[in-house]
């Protein structure tokens, strides 16, 4: 069996705002990248991926009468007490010089009448901090830039439809990348790989994320032994518009909230006074859990964002193009809605500089979990951690030089591997998680969930991708959240539904590595030794 072989300075996971951040830093570090060759694998085209989908907003201090310490007090005040403050400080510190940076790159936010920044208000923010594009559609405004400079910057290049099924490793290093291209395999060797594939959240049956964002990259990382941390962390956005048979569910961004759209039951009534001081403005956990209340009534929450007006159009242009392909007018009808997976604050545990605990793998973005989220991340800090980490992480990684290798450790079953297109066990792992690790969990809900992905798991390793890997990752998550026994932020337990003092800190877990099969690497292709070793 032969594989062929590529050589690069830095190999990048995932072309979202973090990856491509990461990838154009790296690229353009004064000087020119020593590692040489910055090359990015998407599992699609570039540009795709859950950042386009962004609609929010990016969190910054730009107005004179906010600050970074006023916007790292909002974002500890809803992270349910596991936020990190180191890294809350490196993400909120370097929202304004974000901003400014994807602006010199060309993306055009939208400014008042005079030239400023037209800033938005969102859940858990203090002050109208949000910077936004075209209404609702800054996550594609900034990929189009990012996309743009990247597609320019020479030392980069992008390899579309690149699969990466696992990592290599020598010597407990991680050294280089095996994917799947046009049904060929092809091992990446490089002196540093960066995982900034996003998410898990198209994991649970119910979700706002592209089919693309389903944990890859920490299932990758669990087999290498790398720490994750607080994979129970799952933040459910509370309004997702209810249509059927569509997957994912389009999301109804926040934003329309925060220009005074309200939540109705079945009886018109508007239930989130009663429930918070902050009424629709309450953190996402807890409009997500009562929307999820009223659901198990048996009603059926609406939003109501008729009250925005005739220009509803123009200042929210994607929403209302969602709500007409499903048959909804927002400006005269109320949308049904339903909580659904939309983020991960779980994820491979690193520290500020996106370092994770095998030496070789660095993580950013979804993918990554530094506790600057903690247990519930505020609304828009999203966006904002991919381009903050990014920018901050790929000058790093601009310096490391690929090392001279002849023989590389791969996890076994990662040549196994035949397709690419998630198959049952993937449809089956979703409904699994969405049941037994949803808005609302308990004891007996998670142990059964993970009853059954032991039989999903009985026949023997799924040969598809995504299969593989969800696998690995639905199990971290159950198992994290029956070990936190309390709830906590986005994790609620209703058999443990106060939070628990004694469980007021990250969890950190360290998987067991896969066992490995040993390739010999040659200047252009590598063979399976023919005394392969098996290890644990």
């Amino acid at each position: 069996m032969t594989l062929r072989v590529e050589r690069h300075g830095l190999v990048v996971i995932g072309a979202g705002v973090a990856g491509l951040s990461a990838a154009i830093a790296a690229a353009t570090v004064p000087g020119g990248p020593a590692a040489g060759t910055v090359t990015v694998l998407v599992d699609t085209t570039i540009g795709g991926g859950s950042s386009p989908w962004a609609q929010g907003g990016l969190a910054a201090a730009v107005d004179g009468a906010d600050s970074p310490a006023a916007h790292a007090a909002d974002t500890l005040a809803v992270s349910g007490g596991l936020g990190d403050r180191d890294a809350v400080d490196v993400l909120t510190g370097g929202a304004p010089d974000a901003v400014a940076w994807l602006r010199s790159l060309g993306t055009r936010f939208d400014v008042g009448s005079s030239g400023e920044l037209a800033l938005g208000r969102e859940a858990g923010h203090r002050a109208r901090r949000i910077v936004h594009a075209h209404g609702d559609s800054t996550g594609a405004e900034i990929v189009r830039a990012l996309v743009d400079v990247a597609r320019h910057t020479p030392n980069l290049r992008v390899r579309e439809h690149s699969v990466a099924v696992d990592l290599l490793r020598r010597g407990g290093r991680v050294v280089g990348v095996v994917a799947l291209e046009g049904g060929r395999t092809v091992l990446h060797l490089a002196g540093a790989v960066l995982v900034a594939s996003g998410g898990y959240g198209h994991l649970f049956a119910r979700t706002t994320t592209p089919p693309v964002v389903r944990g890859g990259g920490v299932a990758m990382a669990c087999r290498v032994g790398a720490a994750v941390a607080d994979l129970e962390m799952v933040q459910f956005h509370p309004t997702a518009l209810a249509a059927p048979g569509a997957d994912p569910l389009p999301l109804l961004t926040e934003a329309l909230r925060g220009e005074g759209a309200t939540l109705l039951d079945r009886d018109g009534r508007r239930f989130m006074v009663e429930e918070h001081p902050d009424a629709e403005l309450a953190p996402r956990d807890v409009v997500a859990r009562a929307n999820y209340r009223v659901q198990q009534a048996g009603g059926e929450p609406a939003l109501d964002a008729r009250s925005i007006g005739p220009d509803l159009p123009d200042r929210f242009p994607t929403v209302f193009a969602l709500a007409r392909a499903h048959g909804f007018d927002p400006r005269t009808d109320v949308l049904p809605v339903s909580p659904a997976a939309h983020y991960c604050m779980g994820g491979v545990a690193t520290d500020v500089d996106g370092r994770s605990s095998v030496a070789g793998l660095w993580v950013i973005g979804e993918a990554a979990s530094t506790g600057a989220h903690g247990a519930n991340r505020l609304a828009s800090n999203s966006v904002l951690e991919g381009v903050v980490m990014g920018r901050r992480v790929g000058p790093l990684l601009a310096g490391v030089v690929a090392p001279t290798v002849d023989v590389v450790e791969v996890p076994a079953g990662a040549l196994a591997v035949q397709g690419t297109a998630p198959g049952p066990v993937f449809a089956a792992v979703r409904e699994v998680l969405w049941h037994h690790a949803g808005v609302v969990r308990d004891g007996e809900g998670i142990a059964a969930g993970l009853r059954a992905l032991d039989t999903l798991g009985s026949d023997g390793e799924p040969v598809d991708v995504p299969g593989r890997d969800a696998l690995v990752v639905a199990r971290a998550v159950l198992e994290a959240a029956g070990a936190r026994a309390e709830s906590r932020g986005a994790h609620f337990r209703s058999d443990h539904p106060e939070p628990d003092p004694a469980q007021a800190s990250r969890r950190v877990v360290h998987p067991v590595a896969a066992a490995t099969v040993t390739l010999r690497v040659g200047e252009a292709f590598a063979e399976v030794a023919s005394t392969a070793s098996v290890r644990s």
